[in-house]
C-alpha cells in the first residue's frame, strides 16, 4: 500500500467584510419581500386574464420598488465601501468608483 498524500491545512478564513447595506439589512429585505408579494400579484392577474393596462401599471410599481432598493444599495455602497477604500489608498478608491460607474451603467441600459 502506498503512503497517503500529504494533506495541506486550508488557509484559515479572512473574516467576511461588513457590507455597506450591513445596517440597513432589515430594511432591505422587507422591501425585496414586498416586491416578491407585488410579482406574486402580478402572476395572479395574468392567470386571471386581468386587463393589459393594470397589469402593466403594477409592473411598473414593482420596477420602481426594485430601482429604490438598487439606488439605496448604490448609496450605501458609496457612503461605505468607496469612501472606506478612498481613505485607505486612492487607488482603491479609483478602482471602487469604476465598479460604481459600470454598476450605474449597467442599471441606466434598463
Amino acid at each position: 500500500m502506498s503512503a497517503a498524500p500529504d494533506v495541506l491545512p486550508r488557509p484559515a478564513r479572512r473574516p467576511r467584510p461588513s457590507r455597506g447595506y450591513a445596517s440597513g439589512k432589515d430594511d432591505y429585505l422587507r422591501r425585496l419581500r414586498k416586491v416578491e408579494g407585488q410579482v406574486r400579484g402580478l402572476q395572479k392577474m395574468i392567470e386571471a386574464d386581468a386587463w393589459c393596462p393594470d397589469v402593466v401599471i403594477q409592473v411598473a410599481s414593482a420596477t420602481r420598488a426594485l430601482q429604490e432598493v438598487a439606488v439605496g444599495l448604490l448609496n450605501d455602497h458609496l457612503r461605505h465601501c468607496v469612501i472606506a477604500a478612498t481613505a485607505d489608498c486612492p487607488d482603491d478608491g479609483e478602482e471602487r468608483l469604476g465598479e460604481v460607474a459600470a454598476t450605474i451603467r449597467q442599471v441606466i441600459r434598463l
